[in-house]
């Protein structure tokens, strides 16, 4: 029964409460649809934790998407042998991870060592970084410490193929039986990490900024009339 709950149930427990309450945010809270920016208050120590962070995250989630929803077939068919596909996986996934951890611990320390930011800070973001400071320092360690002692699981043949069942409804939980225990933990932090997206500023991801480019850049005044230009 506990292997079913974890991952049949839990999984499209989490998964309903992500769309239906994304979906209540932007139909009926549509103004808190965003995520404002504390550069205003604060910028020197916002740069390089930002950039760490979206390019860590992006490169994070190429990974998982090669790693979990490509199955094992093609890589065969495609002739990447394991040991090349475990070496880049290892390697790539890596250095997003520490990226991401990294570019999350200095957004911390910003908000703490900067009284304007802490000020403007709520609960729920300093609820957003430390979870996701742990869904991807449990990834990085898994990545850079697990496969390179115990040795490279290969999840494409356990998880991946769980992970693509729950989108055909036929879940096939059996498969997690024999995951490591690590995993399994990323696993289910990641999944309240999901649920927790529509209440969070975490939602501006599914927002795609196509007319950034074009758009007019927001003003910014300062006391004295000085006017400032920035997007």
């Amino acid at each position: 029964m506990e292997v079913v709950f974890w991952w049949t149930i839990f999984p499209y427990i989490c998964g309903t409460i992500l769309i239906i309450a994304t979906f209540y945010r932007f139909v009926f809270r549509g103004k808190s649809w965003t995520a404002p920016s504390t550069e205003i208050f604060e910028k020197k120590g916002l740069g390089i934790a930002s950039i760490l962070f979206h390019y860590g995250i992006i490169f994070a989630f190429v990974g998982h998407v090669m790693g979990v929803l490509i199955p094992l077939r093609v890589y065969n068919a495609l002739g990447v042998k394991d040991h090349i596909y475990h070496f880049f996986a290892i390697a790539g996934g890596g250095l997003a991870g520490l990226m991401v951890v990294i570019g999350l611990v200095l957004m911390l320390i910003r908000k703490f060592n900067s009284p304007r930011v802490r000020a403007h800070t709520t609960g729920t973001s300093y609820f957003t970084i430390i979870w996701l400071i742990l869904v991807a320092g449990l990834g990085a360690y898994m990545t850079i410490v697990y496969n390179t002692t115990v040795g490279a699981y290969e999840y494409r043949l356990s998880i991946g193929p769980w992970f693509r069942s729950l989108f055909t409804f036929h879940p096939r939980s059996d498969l997690m039986l024999g995951v490591p225990l690590l995993f399994k933990i990323h696993i289910i932090v990641a999944f309240i990490l999901f649920a927790a997206i529509p209440f969070t500023a975490l939602v501006h991801m599914f927002s795609f900024p196509l007319r950034y480019p074009s758009r007019a850049p927001q003003q910014y005044r300062s006391r004295n009339g000085y006017n400032k230009n920035s997007r």
